[in-house]
């Protein structure tokens, strides 16, 4: 019986040693066999030590000044937007805050959609988009400016994701502010935010053991693990918390007292996905409920998009996860559009 077992476990071991080397031939990594989760973490933190800044109030903001990798940003942290010298742009400003999308990860400056809403509007466009923000830091982000940029209008861009970023204490190794609901309120908390931990330090005990592995790395991420297995995030609110906060966080918007466009907003993966597709339409539908219900304008993009998708294809919209130039241009017509409806002095 022991040496029965024995053979099975040694079978075992044996199979899944050849399915560790067959997904690794399919990767390129037979010469690395360092801890993907530690490697990929440090590259991402190498990442934003080059563009973004520690910020006690938002946890991290793009550097001011800064060029590279085919982005840039002015004197004030926004990202530029090029106008031809000859043209002399309206103000007020409009002021975008939002995650990546806003910010237009994968795109040049002159191909983001807020640079495209300025050329439509003619009027000055402030791009406060910043790549990995969850809802919590885009509501005290347009806190913050609109004091000092005075806009005309606020459009605040998400996705669905940014609901989860609100859970969240710390993402992408960074640590941030988060809300807590405390009878009815939200309280801020983590705020100043503390430095941010060595990668090293986050590892828990099966990303020591196991991660190494791309096999077990292979799995996790094609059954949707990839935030819970590699992220470096902190969970301090319970799954769900952020769409409960997602009417209370427009309401703290709409206390602002400018106008304010809320965009619903999306990523490739919306349109290869129907199980993610409708668990991302659910919870884009009920922030734009709560922006609605506080007396803010709301506007969804997928129907554009969709339509847009079904007769061009996904890779003539999307890049690798992010909206392409024709899905930028797409969504500043539209955001122009609104905007114009909804008067626009």
């Amino acid at each position: 019986m022991a040496s029965r077992i024995g053979l099975i476990l040694a079978s075992v071991l044996a199979g899944l040693l050849l399915l560790e080397l067959g997904c690794r031939a399919a990767t390129n990594t037979l010469g690395d066999w360092h801890n993907i989760i530690l490697k990929e973490r440090r590259e991402i933190r190498a990442l934003s030590d080059g563009r973004m800044v520690y910020d006690a109030a938002l946890g991290w903001v793009p550097r001011k000044s800064y060029t590279g990798e085919g982005r840039s940003y002015d004197q004030a942290g926004f990202r530029r937007a090029p106008i031809p010298a000859s043209v002399t742009l309206a103000e007020p400003p409009v002021l975008v805050v939002g995650d990546s999308i806003a910010h237009g990860d994968e795109l040049t400056d002159a191909q983001a959609w807020p640079t495209l809403l300025q050329a439509a509007l003619q009027r000055r466009v402030l791009n406060a988009g910043v790549s990995g923000y969850g809802l919590d830091q885009i509501v005290l982000r347009a806190g913050i400016l609109v004091p000092e940029t005075k806009p005309a209008f606020v459009v605040m861009s998400f996705a669905s994701d940014d609901l989860r970023r609100s859970e969240m204490s710390r993402v992408w190794g960074v640590e941030k502010p988060y809300f807590e609901p405390v009878n009815g309120m939200l309280v801020l908390r983590n705020s100043p935010a503390p430095p941010s931990p060595d990668p090293r330090e986050t590892l828990d005990v099966w990303q020591r053991l196991l991660g190494w592995s791309m096999l077990v790395d292979t799995i996790l991420r094609h059954e949707g693990w990839q935030f819970e297995w590699s992220s470096d995030h902190e969970r301090v609110l319970p799954r769900g918390e952020g769409e409960r906060m997602a009417c209370p966080l427009m309401r703290r918007a709409a206390a602002l007292g400018v106008p304010i466009l809320v965009v619903a907003e999306y990523n490739r993966w919306v349109f290869q996905d129907m199980d993610y597709q409708r668990e991302t339409r659910r919870q884009t539908a009920l922030v734009l409920d709560c922006a609605r219900q506080a007396g803010l304008q709301a506007l969804d993009m997928f129907d554009t998009v969709n339509q847009a998708v079904q007769k061009q294809g996904l890779d003539a919209l999307f890049k690798t996860s992010h909206p392409g130039p024709a899905a930028a241009r797409l969504a500043s017509e539209k955001i122009a559009d609104t905007l114009k409806r909804h008067a626009l002095p």
